[in-house]
Formats: structure tokens, sequence, C-alpha cells
């Protein structure tokens, strides 16, 4: 059997039905990965105001690979005149810069949360990217390599990000309630989207692309200062907690290491299973993810033709919907793992399953829809929207499989995942450089289903959520 040991649900409704301090670290996670996610897309909405798309040269594109401009709504003309001339394969580049610091710090910053806490690691590494990202506009205007200098340290801050919080959620996060806290504190990125885009699109439009960065830095400082004096690494050093909150969750992890463990069994994940099925998913599904994060406004503005303005707000409307999804999905999923309707590996492929083949199946019919806005529009919304359950999937298996090591399996994972950041603007610039018509967005489509396919495929034969043997120091040798 490899279903969770749950506490009785009795003593769950005693000690910790109500809202806890638990509840607030999870609120402030997920503000802070809103926070996180704001300043990672916010260029990806910018950059379409920085470029002066008249000055990049095009090849000629047939009348029956391009779509008609059906917008009318061109009153703020300089919205298409920015100050530099980045063909498509550049602003890959420049988009992908983040990953290449981001990847760097994942598994040092698992390791480190893991033997002194989340709290400061993830904290400074989100103060670091808000202070860099209102130096952004300086960068850009000063020098390109700047510029690729300002969005690697951006990356290697929040690059600790996602292990360090998964270390506190190892603390914070009752079995039963892992499902739901892993959701919604990870949901943040989508709901930092879905803010981000439009709000970018309009200052943008009506204020100028550099107070994007203005606007959004200080916000992260901000968030800085909150979290410095409402967040405690584990509720073992919290302060504020009520003793019978505390003793809930700690007894709700007796059956697991609560202390720091000793040292990583590194042969055993690196032959473990379990590991390289949640890698393989992980990788193939962010692949996906960064093409549609980092370029779906570019699709929206060059291929279906909307203004800055929609073009913000449409592209924050598939976010909208996959940051509901993840936090209804993540209490079903809960729901029939406590009730015992299926086994928590049974549970965790099939929520996988629909995050990465609803996105596939979606992008498949969207490389068909040609030049209907309204149809690809559904199709994308559906193909973000559908992801969402992904943090009930393999990022929950993490947990699932080895807990007192999971802030280094998700720097491990996590930095494999994200080199996936700067390949797909790096696919995608190659792809679509001076052809930016239907027939090369298709063929990008085509790639990605390929990819979320084979990912899924694979963590639906190999993975599990069954605890590992390597997981607690008893059962490993020394």
């Amino acid at each position: 059997m490899d279903k969770q040991s749950l506490v009785p649900e009795e003593r769950e409704r005693k000690n910790g039905g109500g809202l806890g301090v638990r509840h607030l670290v999870i609120f402030m996670g997920f503000l802070g990965f809103a926070n996180v996610y704001a300043m990672r897309v916010n260029l990806s909405v910018a950059i379409v105001a920085m470029v002066n798309n008249t000055a990049i040269p095009k090849e000629n594109t047939s009348a029956s690979d391009s779509c008609p401009n059906l917008q009318h709504n061109t009153t703020h003309k300089e919205q298409d005149d920015g100050p530099f001339d980045w063909d498509e394969e550049l602003q890959g580049t420049i988009l992908g810069m983040f990953f290449y610091g981001y990847v760097l710090t994942q598994v040092p910053g698992g390791r480190l949360a893991e033997l002194f806490g989340g709290k400061w690691l993830f904290g400074i590494g989100i103060l670091v990217t808000a202070v860099f990202t209102l130096l952004t506009p300086l960068a850009a205007k000063h020098s390109l390599y700047l510029l690729y200098a300002v969005r690697i340290i951006e990356g290697l801050g929040e690059g600790v990000t996602f292990p360090a919080m998964l270390a506190m959620l190892a603390r914070w996060a009752t079995p039963q309630e892992r499902s739901r806290f892993t959701s919604f504190t990870y949901a943040g990125a989508a709901f930092g989207t879905v803010i981000s885009m439009p709000a970018s699109g309009y200052l943008c439009d009506y204020v100028g692309w550099e107070s994007v960065f203005y606007v959004f830095g200080a916000i992260g400082v901000v968030w800085f200062i909150f979290w410095c004096f409402l967040v405690f690494d584990g509720p073992d050093v919290h302060p504020r907690i009520s003793e019978e909150e505390k003793a809930f969750i700690q007894s709700s992890l007796i059956e697991c290491e609560t202390g720091k463990p000793s040292s990583i069994p590194w042969l055993e994940i690196a032959s473990s299973p379990a590991v390289w099925a949640i890698t393989a998913t992980h990788v193939t599904q962010n692949f996906g993810y960064y093409v549609l994060l980092t370029e779906l406004p570019s699709y929206m503005k060059n291929i279906l033709h909307f203004d800055m303005k929609s073009n913000a707000l449409l592209s924050g409307v598939p976010y909208l919907v996959m940051w509901l999804f993840s936090i209804v999905s993540s209490i079903t999923v809960d729901y029939i793992i406590a009730k015992n309707y299926l086994s928590t590996t049974a549970a965790r492929k099939i929520a996988n399953t629909i995050a990465t083949m609803g996105p596939a199946l979606a992008l498949l019919g969207a490389s068909f829809a040609g030049c209907h806005p309204s149809i690809a529009m559904v199709l994308l919304t559906i193909a973000v929207g559908s992801n969402g359950i992904i943090y009930s999937g393999e990022q929950s298996a993490m947990l699932d499989i080895a807990n007192n090591f999971a802030g280094t399996l998700m720097g491990i994972i996590n930095a494999l995942g994200n080199t996936m950041g700067f390949l797909a603007p790096m696919v995608t610039g190659l792809i679509i450089n001076h052809h930016n018509n239907v027939t090369r967005w298709k063929h990008l489509f085509w790639i990605a289903t390929v990819v979320y396919t084979f990912g899924n495929t694979i963590f639906v034969i190999f993975g599990t959520s069954v605890e590992q043997k390597w997981n607690r120091v008893q059962n490993r040798i020394v």
C-alpha cells in the first residue's frame, strides 16, 4: 500500500481544522511566488513595447501564411516604436538569460534550506530579484551585456525560492494537507502572472515600459519586509504559534524525520526510478510551460494582432484559469487520497496526466486554429489552465517519496527543468526568427505537444508516491 499515513479526521478537526499560523506561512509563500513570477514575466510583456519592430528585417510572408489584422485601435502608435532593434532570436536570448542564473542556485538552495531553514533563503532570494528588477531599465539603456548580467543575477536570486519553499513545506504541511498547501503556495506563480501581465501592458501603454520594472521591483521590496516579521522556518521555532497547533503539526509528521538530515544519499537518489520519473515529466512540462509563459505575448501581438492592452489582459486570462484550477484540483486530490478512493500514486499520476496531456492536446488544436483568435485563445487557455493541477502531480510526489530531502530533490529536478527556461525561448527564436507566421508557430506547438507526451509517459510508467527507503536515516546503510 502506498497511501499516506493520515492523522485521524477527529484529531484533525480538533487541532488543525481552523486557521492557524501555518496558514499565514502558506499565504506569505503564495504572495512571495506571486512576486517571483511578476518579476520574472514582466519582461515578456515589456519587451513587446521595448522593441522597434519596424527596424527588424522580416522575410516575405505569403498572405495565406499570415493573419489579417482586424484590430483598429491604433490610438497609441508609439507602442510599436520602442528604442531597441532586437530581432526574435535576440529577444529569445534576452528572455532566456534569467535561467542561466536560475539553474545555478537550485541545488545549493535546496540543501541549505534543509540544513538551516528556508525563511532567509526564500526572502533574500526575492529581495535580490526585486533590487535588480529596479535596475533593469538602466541596464537595458546602458548596454545589452549589462542587461544580460542583471537578468542572470535575478535568476540567481530566484533560483533558491522553489527548493527553499519545498523544504519549508516539509516542516509546515501535514500529510493530509500536503496537496493543498503545495498547490496553494506554488499557485502564487500563476496569480503573479495573472496580475503582472495585464498590469504590465497598461503600464507600458500609459506610463512607459520602464515603469513595469519600477512598480514590481518596489512591491517585491515591500513584501520582503513583511516576510521578515511574519514567517519562521518551522513550528518548533515560531514564537507565536499555539501549543495546540504545534503539537498537531509535529504529531502528524512523527512518522518521518523532523530533524536536520545528516547527509545526502546521492547514489540512492541518482539510481532511483521514482526520481528519474519525476525529473522526466518536470523537465518536459517546463519546456511547454516556458514556451507559453515567455512567448504568448509575442504570439498574440504578431500573429493574432492584439494591441498592447488587449494582449496583456488576455495573456493573463489563461493564468487566472490555471490559478483557480490549481486550488480546486488540489482540494479534490487531497480529498480523494484522504478517503482512500485512490492510492496516492494513482492520484498523482492522474493529476500529472491532466496537467501535461491537457496542454499537449490543446496546443495541437491551437496549431490548426489558424487565424481564428477566439478559438486560439480558448485552446491556449485550456493549455495553460489545465497545467494548474501539476502541483498535485509530480511536484507533490517529491514530498511523498522523500520529504527529508525535499529541498535537495526540488533543487536538482528544478535545476534540470529550468534549463528549459533558456532552451524554450532559444528554440522559439530559432524557429520564428524573421519568419513570424502561422506555419512556424504551428511547428513550435507540435514540438511542445510531443515533448509533453514523452515526459508524462515516463512518469506514468515509472512514477510512484511510495516513500523511498533512503528518506530515513534508520533505513540507510551508513
